[in-house]
Formats: structure tokens, sequence, C-alpha cells
């Protein structure tokens, strides 16, 4: 839009180009219409409340290790099967239940650990947590 106000014909018409400035706003108007429904979705967690007063004294646990030929070991001690039902169904009945931590061998076959975390699981523990060995690090004795 250009208005000529006096001056001859000759003079240059000084007039601001707009088409590029409306062509970045409806570009940036796009973005805003596409990503402000992705920036307002929600995802419901449930945070962890606040304890006012941590516990200081240090968890139980229980060592449970499965060796490569499936033996069990139950806090260092090889025990059957039967020894480690009656062990599981001790510390389920205890008030706060123990931490189980469970360290299979890398060579051990899948279906020995299943079987170990399946009794565990049906014996009424709660707390089984795996532990592993990091890459470079000596063997846990």
């Amino acid at each position: 839009m250009a208005v000529a106000v006096g001056g001859d014909r000759s003079d240059p018409m000084v007039e601001p180009n707009v088409i590029p400035l409306v062509d970045i706003m409806l570009v940036l108007l796009i973005i805003f219409i596409i990503t402000i429904p992705v920036m307002t979705h929600a995802v419901k967690i449930d945070l962890p409340r606040n304890v006012p007063n941590p516990p200081t004294e240090q968890p139980e646990f229980l060592d449970v290790e499965i060796d490569f030929d499936g033996s069990i070991l139950w806090n260092g001690s090889v025990v059957d099967r039967n020894t480690m039902l009656s062990f599981v169904s001790v510390e389920a009945n205890k008030d706060p239940q123990p931490e189980v931590h469970l360290r299979a061998n890398p060579r051990v076959r899948y279906e020995y650990v299943a079987d170990v975390l399946f009794a565990m699981q049906r014996g009424g523990l709660k707390k089984i947590g795996f532990l592993t060995q990091q890459a470079g690090a000596p063997p846990v004795e």
C-alpha cells in the first residue's frame, strides 16, 4: 500500500514489503498450533510422599545367589529347594520384610532363576531386587 503525497512521479516510492512478514507470522502460528497440544499433555505419575522422619537403621537384607549349575546359596550357605522354601516362609512373616538381593551367575539357565524368583514371590516376599556385576568390576565374593 503506497500513498504518493506530493512530489513528482520520478521519486521512488518507498513502501514496506509485508509479504515476508505475513509468511513468517503464518508459519509461527502453525508451529504454535501444532506444539501447544503436545506441551499441555500431562502424564499422571505418583510422586513419593514426603516422609518426615526417614528410618535411621539399615533394612535387613537376604543374600540369595544362584550358581551356574542351579544350586542356591542362602546368605552364603548352600541350601536345597525345600530348605529355601522354609526360609522364605519364615522371612515373609517378619515385619518389616527383609529385602532379598538376588544374584545369578551369568552362565546359569534362566529356568533356575525363574524358579527361585517364583518360589519367593509365591512364598510372600515382596522386596526382591536383582544384583548385577558392573563391567570391569571384580566378582563379588
